[in-house]
């Protein structure tokens, strides 16, 4: 791992619920010797990428990470778009709609949005990520990606999060072989126990699949009627996001079927 990598690699560590880590935390967690960690920081501090927070014993992402990301949210309003598709397909689903976003060999939950139609909802974390073999969004990606992507997602061990999480790579496989014929995948109970998703992939220019749109609800609420509609709105917001990004799905993505 070249410098520059492993200097980016730390800020990963940061997030919302962690905004500040010490010095000896982020050795801890990246693995690294503390000296190295300790010129990576300084680097970085230099660089107005992070900041020494409060006595000084601990970092957080600095100003420079905020230019960054509020560039490039100018140049490509993806969450501007996200936002607006997520609020049409909770509306008429009536239960949590989400965005998540392919990131290297991860799939990250981007943004989400729930209804006021029911108590009971599935909740959501704006920095969650996402298992490809075990929710309805990593599936929908799966289903279209390249051959690398599926291969390094589906290497066993296969991680088990509830009793019905499927950990078969050639189950898995024939699988996705069904999602691209119906154009969404679906999962029970894979990721979260008792939840029911539905997903749709979200295509970039390229006919790869940069993410996956998806309505998340409690599995008691699933009748028949209401998996009908989800199954319909959420290819049709899937289709949507795809052509408001500038997207253009495969040949064989069935868009008939969202119609």
């Amino acid at each position: 791992m070249g410098t520059v990598t492993k200097a980016l690699s730390l800020l990963r560590h940061f997030s919302r619920t962690e905004p500040a880590i010490g010095l000896s935390d982020l050795a801890r967690r990246s693995g690294l010797n503390k000296a190295t960690v300790y010129r990576l920081m300084t680097e970085l501090t230099a660089g107005g990428l992070v900041e020494q927070a409060g006595d000084g014993r601990a970092y957080r992402l600095g100003p420079e990470v905020l230019r960054l990301a509020a560039l490039r949210e100018a140049t490509t309003p993806l969450l501007a778009v996200a936002r607006d598709v997520l609020d049409q397909l909770s509306r008429s689903t009536g239960e949590t709609a989400h965005v998540s976003l392919v990131q290297g060999t991860r799939l990250e939950a981007l943004d989400f949005r729930y209804s006021d139609r029911h108590a009971t909802r599935v909740m959501m974390d704006s920095e969650t990520q996402l298992a490809f073999h075990a929710t309805g969004s990593g599936l929908a990606v799966l289903a279209w990606a390249d051959a690398p992507l599926v291969e390094a997602a589906l290497t066993p061990p296969l991680a088990r999060f509830t009793a019905d999480t499927d950990t078969d790579p050639d189950h898995i496989r024939a699988m996705l072989a069904r999602i691209r014929a119906q154009g969404f995948a679906e999962s029970i109970g894979g990721f979260e126990a008792d939840v029911h998703s539905h997903a749709a992939p979200v295509f970039g220019p390229d006919q790869r699949p940069l993410g996956a749109i998806a309505v998340a609800a409690p599995a008691t609420r699933m009748t028949d009627t209401a998996r009908a509609r989800i199954r319909q709105d959420v290819r049709a917001a899937g289709l949507d996001m795809t052509r408001r990004l500038g997207g253009l799905c495969p040949p064989a993505y069935p868009i008939e079927a969202a119609a």
